[in-house]
């Protein structure tokens, strides 16, 4: 065989495998859907891709067209490169009302050559105020990374390319309180130069517009709820593999990678911020 039969033979295998992973890919229009910003969305590579964009005129979201009471969830993103100053790529879980539910990645932009921060947040009852940040290990403006948040009814993980970065327990049992109303799972791409790149004190660069953010990955494992149900029980049933023990608690690896992530990545955590919180919250005692 010559060398550039077994050339072409290759790109052809690699073709092939692409084409294979695409066709098992679900499309966005199966568990998804625009609620804002219709003309800065994008549908790419057959609807398995989603672009938004942001300029000075509108930003752009979509979320879930089902609610789910609990759930693996997970997105494949990549965020706007270049001077991203302001802009904020979020991806989270909320429930409606005044008084929500929320569970949030939140990444930060900045000025070209500066790390991106990614925050994440749990609100529960319409209470928030549990940021925590982290730099991230790799610039995730280069590839699409998966980023996932397991909800059950002991804990709530958030994992980057699974590895857990923030574990939330239920300690309702304290008087902690645990997010358990229905939620949809959501994506936005929005001005947040008045907080998120040093404060509020650098603003977005309008000239570097239109930013752009890319998702991937639209299948939904979760267990679907009605908006307006009060009863969410069966969400906790152990058919659903989230729910089973293995579940409860990271194993020894998972732990292992968590500390690790708190000791050399986080840059803040509320619950040693004494300005903010004199007595620590009850979450952050045990």
């Amino acid at each position: 065989m010559s060398s550039l039969i077994f050339v072409f033979l290759i790109i052809l295998y690699f073709i092939d495998g692409v084409l294979a992973r695409r066709s098992r890919e679900v499309s966005f229009d199966q568990n998804y859907k625009v609620i804002w910003g219709d003309n800065h969305v994008v549908s790419l590579n057959q609807g398995t891709e989603i672009q938004l964009l942001m300029d000075n005129s509108s930003g752009s979201g979509f979320g879930s067209k089902k609610n789910y009471g609990s759930g693996f969830f997970h997105l494949r993103i990549k965020v706007p490169g270049g001077d991203s100053a302001g802009v904020v790529t979020a991806y989270y879980m909320t429930s409606q009302g005044s008084r929500h539910d929320e569970l949030d990645f939140e990444f930060l932009g900045n000025k070209k050559g500066k790390p991106y921060i990614l925050q994440t947040n749990v609100f529960s009852e319409g209470e928030g105020n549990r940021e925590q940040r982290l730099r991230l290990w790799f610039d995730p403006t280069q590839d699409f990374h998966h980023y996932r948040i397991l909800w059950n009814q002991h804990q709530i993980v958030f994992f980057v390319d699974n590895i857990p970065i923030r574990v939330f327990k239920n300690m309702s049992n304290i008087g902690v309180r645990y997010p358990t109303k229905p939620m949809q799972t959501q994506a936005s791409l929005w001005d947040g130069d008045s907080w998120a790149t040093d404060g509020g004190r650098t603003k977005i660069n309008w000239n570097s517009a239109p930013f752009k953010a890319y998702f991937q990955g639209f299948d939904v494992k979760g267990c679907e709820v009605l908006q307006d149900s009060s009863d969410i029980q069966h969400c906790a049933s152990h058919k659903y593999q989230w729910n089973t023990p293995s579940f409860w608690q990271l194993d020894p690896v998972r732990q292992r990678q968590y500390e690790n992530v708190k000791t050399r990545y986080m840059i803040y955590d509320y619950c040693t911020d004494r300005k903010r919180n004199p007595t620590p919250p009850l979450e952050c005692q045990n």
